[in-house]
């Protein structure tokens, strides 16, 4: 029995994610905090064999400096963001897997790939790249628009959705948050006032101002 919660093989062959394939890796399914399943293909050959991106993720202190006199938020999460950009067809055959419903390769960027966070990474830096240190935090598919007032946080938000409709990329309804003055961020409470972690492993609170 195929596990629900999770974009089936066939449904992604209905969005043009993926075609079919005679051959390929394993899968797994992740859940997510939703409790929902998300599908990853087990790419270890593959992986062992890619030329590792060097391309360096944020450390998360870093982008938390960027909040410095920060007073209104709102946070938007891409939709299956990694699906968002496109395998160059000559690589296509490599995202090659299988399951009991047959064998298929990805169109677009799977989960699972050695380089997919570095690359999605690569891609929002470019994007945003305006707005970065100014009013925009960015994380892999997760990005934080903060501003000191609500005048300003107007001017901001239009400009990070304008961009996102231009560059074509698609945010999960269900998950956008706008205009807080308390948003919940890379497990971190963030306001005004001060930063916490939710999690008892990280147990300190940061003094904004």
């Amino acid at each position: 029995m195929v596990p629900s919660g999770y974009g089936h093989p066939r449904e992604m062959l209905d969005q043009q994610v993926q075609r079919r394939q005679l051959q390929g890796a394993p899968v797994l399914f992740v859940k997510k905090n939703d409790d929902s399943l998300r599908l990853c293909v087990y790419y270890r050959e593959l992986n062992k064999v890619t030329v590792k991106n060097k391309y360096p993720l944020p450390m998360i202190d870093d982008l938390f400096d960027q909040l410095q006199g920060s007073r209104v938020y709102s946070k938007i999460d891409l939709q299956s963001g990694y699906h968002q950009l496109e395998i160059r067809p000559k690589d296509v055959h490599k995202t090659a897997y299988r399951t009991r419903s047959g064998h298929y390769e990805f169109t677009v960027m799977p989960f699972g790939l050695t380089n997919a966070p570095t690359a999605f990474m690569d891609l929002m830096n470019r994007v945003f790249r305006p707005l970065l240190d100014r009013c925009v935090v960015v994380f892999i598919d997760d990005v934080l628009v903060y501003s000191q007032s609500q005048e300003e946080h107007e001017e901001h938000l239009r400009t990070v959705l304008e961009i996102i409709r231009k560059e074509k990329l698609y945010a999960k309804l269900k998950k956008r948050e706008f205009w807080l003055s308390e948003v919940t961020f890379l497990g971190h409470v963030i306001s005004g006032e001060a930063l916490s972690a939710t999690t008892n492993d990280i147990p300190y609170t940061l003094i904004l101002f």
